[in-house]
């Protein structure tokens, strides 16, 4: 509505305009008497001033297109050659629209013919004549490369690859470029080849290697070269930049970090690893419960090494607090991790998981621990309890196994011959 409106008022102001200046023109020429005289010896030419202004008038419009007439005529040749040019750029441009269709499309092998068309018409025409023909040479090089990597056609995709990443295309494109690293970064990766696609990674600008997408391929190489520190610093400058949901930033961090806890070949490694986790990493119950099970794993066969044993215990003492929400899973392996240490544990260790036997009395893997750590201390009637009650409430053969095989140390402690076979057993049976 508002745009009618506009074009009524101008309409209206062009009437106005109009009548204006027709009124003007009969005020001035309407009575106008006066006369124009040319001597030419011997001769006299009068002439009414209208008619003279007229002519006047109309011989500068007659002259003016006449030169336009010329203009143009002079021009068509360049005209003709713009044209033509014109024509050109658009049916490279309309190749490389198909030549990405295709490609999008799964079509690679349309999407190869569409591309090296579109690189025959850019050879006749000379560099720099278009504002965008490096451009237009550089992607059609790249989809011709994406589409021989589809169709794994390694040779053909390395060799427009080349060619894409030229100094000559690079230096007026630079962002096609970068995209034509990361795609070869991603190409190489495809192809498992970690020491290329680090090596095209390092030719990415500074700027460009801090990008998600550059990122997301760092997190992939160092995956698959192995590199798990590498992977898991990658991972939580993603997590930074929300690369990823938050559930899906955890689990893979998580999962980064069991693998470098796995990798750990000592102590020492392990202790400086773990120290290398944030606040929140180091909550996980997974990630801790990992470090205590490796801690466990490298000291033994070692009983004088009692440091690995304290290492898990101090790595599992944020846990106590909330173990009644750790699923059963976790339980068990949060006992399996204490009960090798439990001979090191001190009295008030002691007094703590007690306390929580008593506030959790039906927990199976609390009886269990709380009675095999009373066994430690030879407090032989409250094992011989907690373990009785732990026979019933364990599910978990190899707990189970290991709560029978207590049972009849315990009944030899005491000499009740008959209570021991019947425990030893319970304990072959599940075997």
């Amino acid at each position: 509505m508002a745009g009618r409106s506009g074009g009524a008022m101008r309409s209206v102001f062009w009437l106005l305009g109009l009548a204006a200046l027709a009124v003007a023109l009969a005020l001035l020429v309407g009575h106008n008497e006066a006369t124009l005289t040319l001597f030419w010896p011997p001769y006299r030419f009068d002439a009414s001033f209208n008619f003279v202004a007229f002519c006047l008038i109309a011989g500068f419009v007659l002259v003016h297109a006449a030169l336009r007439a010329i203009s143009v005529l002079r021009e068509l040749p360049a005209q003709a050659k713009r044209w033509r040019s014109q024509q050109v750029e658009r049916s490279v441009v309309a190749s490389v629209m198909d030549a990405l269709s295709h490609q999008l499309a799964g079509r690679f092998v349309r999407a190869q013919s569409a591309a090296q068309q579109a690189l025959d018409q850019l050879r006749n025409v000379p560099k720099g004549h278009w504002p965008r023909r490096d451009q237009l040479q550089l992607l059609a090089h790249l989809l011709l490369a994406e589409a021989a990597q589809s169709l794994q056609n390694r040779e053909r995709r390395d060799e427009n690859l080349q060619a894409a990443l030229s100094p000559e295309l690079s230096s007026s494109v630079p962002e096609a470029h970068e995209g034509a690293l990361l795609r070869a970064v991603h190409w190489a990766v495809e192809d498992r080849d970690p020491d290329a696609a680090r090596a095209r990674l390092a030719e990415l600008p500074q700027g460009a290697s801090r990008r998600i997408q550059a990122l997301r391929l760092r997190l992939r190489i160092a995956r698959l070269g192995g590199a798990t520190a590498e992977a898991l610093e990658t991972a939580r400058l993603l997590a930074k930049h929300r690369a990823f949901s938050p559930d899906a930033s955890r689990s893979i961090v998580r999962g980064l970090a069991l693998d470098a806890l796995r990798e750990a070949h000592d102590l020492a490694q392990l202790d400086a690893f773990w120290g290398s986790l944030d606040a929140s990493e180091r909550a996980m119950p997974e990630l801790a419960l990992a470090a205590a099970r490796r801690a466990n794993q490298l000291v033994a066969g070692e009983p004088d090494r009692e440091d690995g044993h304290a290492r898990a215990r101090t790595w599992l003492e944020p846990l106590w607090a909330e173990y009644e929400t750790l699923v059963p899973a976790q339980q068990r392996l949060m006992v399996l991790a204490l009960e090798p240490g439990l001979a090191g544990m001190d009295a008030a260790g002691l007094a703590r998981l007690e306390q929580l036997q008593r506030q959790s009395p039906q927990n199976g893997y609390l009886q269990y621990l709380t009675g095999q750590a009373c066994m430690q201390r030879q407090l032989w009637g409250k094992a011989a309890q907690l373990l009785g009650m732990a026979s019933h409430s364990l599910s978990d053969p190899a707990l189970l196994r290991r709560t029978w095989r207590a049972l009849a140390l315990l009944a030899e402690e005491r000499e009740d011959d008959a209570a021991a076979r019947a425990a030893w057993k319970q304990a072959a049976l599940l075997d």
